[in-house]
């Protein structure tokens, strides 16, 4: 059977409207603890890559230390850099964009990761061996300080997907291009990480109904160029899921991913109201309960790198 991967970027509220003079709050962590049932339900185990203010959030730790200790799910690691101590201010500053790690000088690098790796340790009394990059975007010494400090699993990887055009801080600052990376699961060069990406599949069926001439316009691009399909839900694409899941026969494995403020009503740009986030559990209900009836077995990262051994 197929390993399927849930994993959750577990961070503050609605970072994506969050400037950098505001406090980040973490109240989607109240919200998490519905999410967890629901995949208990199913028999699925989250992986929650959780970043610095989570991991200061006593309901958080509280709520998923037991879990983790028991089984049901895993604690892995997120690093946002622009607030992961040691503190350290960019030269060159004021890009456009939040800082990514790689933007820090090694030393600084090192720092972030070693501090966070053993807070989050601290935190939840056990080995963090899974990560994944804040802002998708990693470089090769990335990674070789993960390894270096024991990490066997990471997920930042998008296949058919580029994060050029978000800018860092720092002048000429960008994301990772992986739009020609493999969706196999395999071993990071010259490491012992395990990248188990987050994959996509081209879906170019007609993906519209009716004949008008924006109908038609459409059709003809969805042929020609293909639409991106991934299992990260929004509101609106539960059938795009559903088909992706089609698309995904003859991959090697499937990987969901959510940010845990989605979960909380007007947590994300997404998610504003109470009737969205119900709507997002009617979808994820619909979801789990296909992918339960396909030839998947649920895996933690930690779970599935220690079987591959």
């Amino acid at each position: 059977m197929k390993p399927f991967f849930i994993t959750i970027d577990t961070e503050g509220d609605n970072l994506w409207e969050w400037d950098k003079k505001s406090e980040i709050t973490t109240e989607n962590s109240r919200y998490i603890p519905r999410f967890q049932e629901l995949c208990e339900q199913f028999g699925f185990k989250p992986v929650y890559l959780v970043n610095y203010e989570m991991a200061c959030d006593e309901v958080l730790v509280g709520y998923l230390k037991p879990k983790a200790e028991a089984g049901l799910c895993e604690i892995g690691m997120h690093l946002h850099a622009w607030n992961t101590p040691p503190d350290y201010e960019l030269l060159n500053n004021g890009y456009g964009g939040l800082p990514y790690l790689i933007e820090y000088p090694e030393i600084i690098m090192r720092g972030k990761i070693e501090y966070m790796t053993s807070f989050l340790e601290e935190r939840f009394e056990q080995k963090i061996i899974s990560h994944r990059a804040g802002r998708w975007t990693t470089n090769d010494l990335y990674f070789r300080i993960l390894e270096s400090l024991g990490y066997k699993a990471d997920c930042s990887v998008t296949p058919g997907f580029s994060w050029k055009q978000n800018r860092g801080d720092t002048i000429g600052s960008t994301g990772s291009d992986y739009s020609k990376a493999s969706r196999a699961i395999s071993k990071i060069a010259g490491t012992d990480i395990t990248e188990i990406p987050f994959n996509s599949v081209t879906d170019r069926s007609l993906g519209v109904t009716g004949f008008s001439a924006g109908n038609v316009l459409r059709a003809v691009k969805h042929v020609i160029f293909g639409r991106k399909l991934q299992l990260r839900p929004d509101g609106r694409n539960l059938k795009d899921m559903l088909r992706f899941l089609e698309l995904a026969e003859n991959d090697g494995h499937l990987m969901f991913m959510l940010h845990s403020s989605e979960l909380m009503p007007g947590g994300s740009p997404t998610f504003m109201t109470r009737e969205d986030v119900e709507k997002l559990y009617k979808d994820l209900e619909c979801l789990f309960k296909e992918i339960s009836n396909r030839n998947y077995m649920p895996f933690t990262l930690k779970e599935y790198t220690e079987r591959s051994r």
